[in-house]
């Protein structure tokens, strides 16, 4: 069985040790996500707050929580379960930006600037599943 320090290395390329799941791009790309959503979820109506709102916060919240927890275990193959974990909120954030798009919540670039987000998540944490060997 493999562990996940030995799919990711605590040496980083240059020689320098990591911080563990903060120095993954994927997780740092995640949370700047999630402050992405929290502004555009901000403009949202007052009646919004516990429904797409709420929703869209848990969900992006969920992604680099689950990129941590899944560095966090044992094996590889644990972490590579919680990046499916992160790849499927992900997708639910995907979903809930284009439907404030339809319903003209928030501003047209805060949006944009969500899903250029959201985008660039998703094909992270693909490529760092299939960096992984289990």
């Amino acid at each position: 069985m493999q562990n996940s320090s030995d799919a990711v290395s605590n040496i980083n390329p240059q020689g320098r040790k990591n911080r563990g799941f903060k120095d993954l791009l994927a997780w740092q790309r995640a949370m700047q996500m999630v402050l992405a959503v929290y502004e555009l979820t901000a403009q949202f109506p007052i009646a919004e707050r516990f429904g797409l709102s709420g929703q869209m916060r848990r969900a992006a919240i969920s992604v680099p929580s689950n990129i941590a927890e899944g560095y966090g275990r044992v094996t590889t193959g644990e972490f590579k379960q919680f990046l499916g974990h992160a790849r499927g909120s992900n997708a639910e954030v995907e979903t809930q930006l284009l439907i404030a798009k339809k319903l003209h919540f928030g501003s047209d670039q805060t949006i944009d600037d969500a899903e250029r987000l959201c985008f660039e998540v998703s094909r992270l944490l693909t490529g760092l599943m299939r960096s992984l060997k289990t």
